[in-house]
Formats: structure tokens, C-alpha cells, sequence
């Protein structure tokens, strides 16, 4: 067995079935975002990953533990999404519009109604899991920590005022981003959202 795969053992004698462990964490966060943490079911998330319980358990333990790596398999995938945005564009100031831009179009559509599993996990779970609240906590500190890194290099390339608060500033936009997800699971309009990230340029003047 691979760190990437799980061997189910057939009802038929031969070899097992090798399972896309990535693959399946994707439909496990698929129904974790759409039904939340407590109202998934095992038998659920079973169906949406195409495993058996048993070895759904022997990979995981429970639900929670399906939770966790959902959860980490979510940052995961997100990251090299934002870095690719980030990279296009030309200046501190550029990279930062790109940024909220992403977390607008995320907010809409189908994405935007599944909303996001880190912001999910804040609302419902954080206050009861201590572990879980660390990963929240985890991954809002290196949002802010990149939104703030973002707007020093508008400021040491001209592109952001000096006259900037860049962490109070940081942390306002986090705070909008994170509501964006919660408005987007209300279907909102794309250009609704796109309005929301240029205001938000707004704060750099």
C-alpha cells in the first residue's frame, strides 16, 4: 500500500483493488462542505469515496478522522491555486486585488454554495475540538500572515501607500474574505462579489 492509495480486499479472491486516496478525500470534502460536519453520515461519505465502512475505518478510524484529512487535503489543494493567481500578477498592490478577486469567484457558483471547509470548521466545530480549532487557527494565521505580506511589497514597490496600518489593514481583509465564503452560500451574483473585492482596494488608499 502507497501513501496515495488504500487496498480494498475484493468479495472475489485476487488481488485488491487499489482506491486514489486524494480522490477520495475530494468526495469526503464534497459532502463534509455541502452538509457539515455533524449532519454527514458515515454511510454518506462511504457512498461519495466508494469505500467499504470497514475500510473507511481501518484508513481513518471514524468520522472525525475522515474530517481531518478532508480538512488538511483541502488546504492542500487550495494553496497551489492561490500561488498560480498570485504569480500572474505585477506588483504588491496587483497580487492583492488577485487575491481577494480568487476568494470573490470562489464565493459564486457551485463552489460558492459548498462553501469553504476552513470557514465551515470555524462556526461548527471550533469551539468543541480543540485540535480542530488549532487547524482553523493554523490556517487564518498564514491568510493574514500572506494578505500582510502582500501588502508590504505593495509598499516597498510603490504600488500601497506607506501610510498604510498594513496589519490592521490584513486583518480587515481577512475578514472580508471569510465573509465572502459565508455570503457565497447564499448563491450570490459574481458580479456582486467582484464588487466586494474592489472595494476592499479601497482600504490601500
Amino acid at each position: 500500500m502507497t501513501t496515495d492509495t488504500i487496498e480494498i480486499a475484493p468479495k472475489l479472491r485476487g488481488r485488491p483493488r487499489e482506491f486514489d486516496m486524494d480522490a477520495a478525500l475530494d468526495e469526503a470534502l464534497r459532502v463534509f462542505s455541502e452538509r457539515g460536519y455533524h449532519a454527514a453520515s458515515i454511510s454518506e461519505l462511504t457512498e461519495a469515496m466508494g469505500l467499504t465502512a470497514g475500510s473507511v475505518y481501518k484508513a481513518f478510524g471514524d468520522k472525525r478522522g475522515i474530517f481531518l484529512a478532508a480538512f488538511d487535503r483541502y488546504r492542500q489543494v487550495r494553496q497551489p491555486l492561490i500561488e498560480a493567481c498570485l504569480a500572474e500578477a505585477a506588483n504588491g498592490r496587483a497580487k492583492l486585488f488577485a487575491l481577494t478577486a480568487f476568494f470573490a469567484e470562489s464565493s459564486c457558483g457551485e463552489i460558492g454554495r459548498r462553501g469553504c471547509l476552513v470557514v465551515g470548521s470555524a462556526t461548527e466545530l471550533a469551539l468543541f475540538d480543540e485540535e480542530i480549532a488549532g487547524r482553523v487557527a493554523t490556517a487564518f494565521n498564514l491568510d493574514e500572515r500572506r494578505i500582510l505580506d502582500l501588502i508590504r511589497l505593495g509598499q516597498a514597490d510603490g504600488s500601497i501607500s506607506q501610510d498604510v496600518d498594513a496589519e490592521g489593514i490584513a486583518c480587515a481583509i481577512l475578514c472580508l474574505t471569510k465573509g465572502m465564503r459565508v455570503i457565497g452560500k447564499t448563491g450570490p451574483k459574481p458580479e456582486r462579489m467582484l464588487a466586494v473585492a474592489e472595494a476592499a482596494m479601497k482600504l490601500l488608499n
